[in-house]
């Protein structure tokens, strides 16, 4: 939390019966083993629960800070290393790994079929995100499996007397389940093109679109905005608010603003003018203004993708409807019966007006069928020579 540690320093490894252990600490207690050049003191050991087989590495850490106090932080990181716990977990990741090589082989030649253009799309973006993610976590997990490897043959070596770091383990298994969490992001949207003739999920997809140019104009705007009162908030409260300590700080305080979840009381503690008075400025320009702006942009996209509804998406859903229906798997209610009953008598209880132009056209087309008929007879006959 305050400094950054190399790997020097002086080491005690606790070994041997508690009382030799006691006696060993009384002694570097005695020797001044923590003096006033100490900056921080780490206490790591490793334990191991064999009902579950499960490794715990265990940090605990004493900063000396120069004003005189002593700041305490600890971390536990359980690891599992079971490679797989059942014969159905290895056939879905055998297949999974099949799928994986398939679909790289298609966005391979994709790549050579489009180039650049390739790039330019952003499902492309995404598949690559997918496939390399994966395949990263393929080669991560053989390099935990070999990891757990070592550590239990150094286990099973030493029989658990001697202390077995995992700091190399847990980052390992850190950046795996970093790789898993990515890759199951970018699987998550891939789900939005997969449910693309959905309405609603289109809707969605199309507004988005639409908007695109608008919301990065709109996204350099409001970064100047507020990168203009982070440096505000920031030169004027960072000796008065302990939420202004950092730019980072300040910023989260900002964004709790706009969420509308901050106490203003602190700023107004802070200063009884400039407090309340930039309090009010942020909400106006950046609440007010800015949020009024981007929803005004979301919204009129939405009308805009709306009225260009694909009519493929709107016949699907129709389908859909009425096989749910068909189905029984959805009643209709009051309104929807009510509905239907309208369409039908719309249907049977037609007006004469309302079909006139229809009626029309039917009438020209068999005038101009006649006259055609008669047309090719006379063309016949003047040939036959009658």
């Amino acid at each position: 939390e305050f400094g950054t540690y190399r790997g020097g320093g002086y080491v005690y490894e606790f070994r041997g019966r508690l009382s030799d252990m006691k006696t060993n600490l009384s002694k570097l207690h005695q020797l001044d083993w923590i003096d006033e050049k100490t900056r921080a003191v780490f206490i790591q050991l490793t334990l191991y629960n064999p009902s579950v087989e499960l490794l715990t590495a265990v940090t605990l850490l004493a900063e000396f800070l120069p004003t005189g106090g002593v700041y305490t932080t600890s971390r536990f990181e359980p690891i599992n290393f079971y490679t797989f716990t059942s014969i159905l977990q290895l056939v879905c990741t055998i297949f999974y790994i099949f799928f994986i090589i398939y679909f790289l082989i298609i966005e391979i030649r994709l790549l050579f079929e489009l180039r650049l253009k390739y790039f330019r799309q952003f499902w492309s973006i995404i598949q690559l995100g997918i496939i390399g993610c994966s395949l990263g976590s393929i080669g991560v997990f053989f390099w935990r499996f070999q990891e757990a490897n070592r550590i239990s043959q150094l286990f099973e070596q030493t029989n658990g007397y001697i202390y077995i770091n995992l700091q190399l383990a847990v980052y390992v298994n850190d950046i795996l389940t970093f790789l898993l969490g990515y890759c199951c992001f970018f699987s998550m949207i891939k789900f939005v093109q997969l449910f693309r003739f959905n309405q609603r999920i289109s809707l969605f997809a199309e507004t988005l679109k639409s908007c695109a140019k608008e919301l990065i104009s709109f996204s350099i705007m409001f970064a100047v905005v507020f990168m203009s009162f982070l440096s505000l908030f920031y030169l004027l409260f960072v000796s008065k608010l302990s939420s202004c300590s950092s730019l980072l700080a300040t910023a989260q305080m900002l964004f709790e603003m706009t969420l509308m979840k901050f106490d203003a009381s602190q700023i107004v503690g802070a200063d009884a003018f400039l407090g309340p008075f930039c309090f009010t400025l942020f909400m106006l320009l950046v609440v007010f203004v800015c949020l009024s702006m981007f929803f005004s942009i979301i919204i009129d996209s939405f009308r805009h993708a709306k009225q260009n509804q694909k009519e493929d998406q709107i016949m699907l859903s129709f389908m859909l409807k009425k096989f749910l229906r068909w189905t029984g798997l959805k009643r209709l209610n009051q309104e929807e019966i009510q509905e239907e009953r309208d369409c039908r008598m719309r249907s049977q209880y037609v007006n004469p007006i309302e079909t006139f132009s229809d009626r029309i056209d039917q009438l020209l087309e068999a005038v101009d069928k006649i006259y055609i008929d008669q047309k090719r007879e006379l063309s016949r006959l003047e040939k036959v020579g009658l």
